[in-house]
């Protein structure tokens, strides 16, 4: 029987030392759930080792172009939240014409609507606030489309208004979102990151004039039961 791919949890990089502490823990996350699976860190930009580097030497491990018995060698699963340049370009580059494979992101998924509630309640948000969903953002129309979907989750989860902004590339941006919830009226303005962990991006929501700022997603147990299952859905 041969060995289970190598799960290559890519994230994106942070020079943030609580983002690359965060971003660890949720690795150990993954290996706790499935012990003996082999779990490497990869990462996209910034940090060390890149995603081509770590799927080269899990492929070169299997030993043949196929891999072992038509298996891959490796799954590179994005610790992201959404598609884009990264999942696309990066990732895809990493996988192309080796014994490997790409998951899909993160997002979008119910249960990352269930930890942006868990985040809103940690930070004290109430019905009376207006909520304003954080996306970091891209130019890809299909990122955009998955935050969507996370929106209408969390809508549907959380009892008072919710709507979204983004910290790049899409609109509209986080400070309009903050400023045109503070027009309706509401008691208080509360942003949720939907952001996977601390760095440039979480530390730039502090600017967008809300009066709260939710913790980053991670780390939080579910998290690492969705990269999980986007390993395995790979493998399907």
């Amino acid at each position: 029987m041969s060995a289970a791919p190598v799960l290559v949890a890519c994230a994106h990089g942070t020079r943030s030392a609580a983002g690359r502490a965060v971003v660890r823990a949720l690795v150990e996350d993954v290996r706790r759930l499935r012990p003996g699976l082999d779990v490497r860190e990869a990462f996209v930009d910034v940090q060390e080792p890149a995603v081509g580097d770590v799927v080269g030497e899990a492929a070169g491990a299997a030993g043949t172009p196929a891999g072992q018995d038509g298996v891959p060698a490796a799954v590179v699963t994005p610790l992201l939240l959404s598609t884009g340049v990264h999942v696309r370009h990066d990732i895809g580059a990493a996988v192309a014409d080796r014994p490997a494979v790409a998951a899909e992101p993160l997002g979008p998924d119910d249960r990352l609507a269930g930890v942006l509630v868990d985040r809103l309640v940690e930070a004290g948000a109430t019905v009376d606030d207006a909520v304003v969903l954080a996306a970091a953002g891209s130019s890809d129309p299909a990122a955009v489309v998955a935050v969507g979907a996370v929106l209408d989750a969390l809508r549907a989860r959380w009892p008072g208004p919710v709507t979204v902004g983004y910290g790049a590339a899409a609109r509209p941006d986080v400070a309009t979102a903050v400023a045109d919830a503070r027009a309706t009226g509401a008691r208080r303005v509360v942003v949720a990151a939907y952001l996977l962990a601390p760095g440039h991006f979480h530390g730039a929501l502090a600017a967008a004039g809300a009066d709260v700022v939710t913790a980053p997603l991670a780390p939080h147990p579910d998290l690492a039961r969705i990269v999980l299952d986007r390993y395995d859905a790979a493998l399907r």
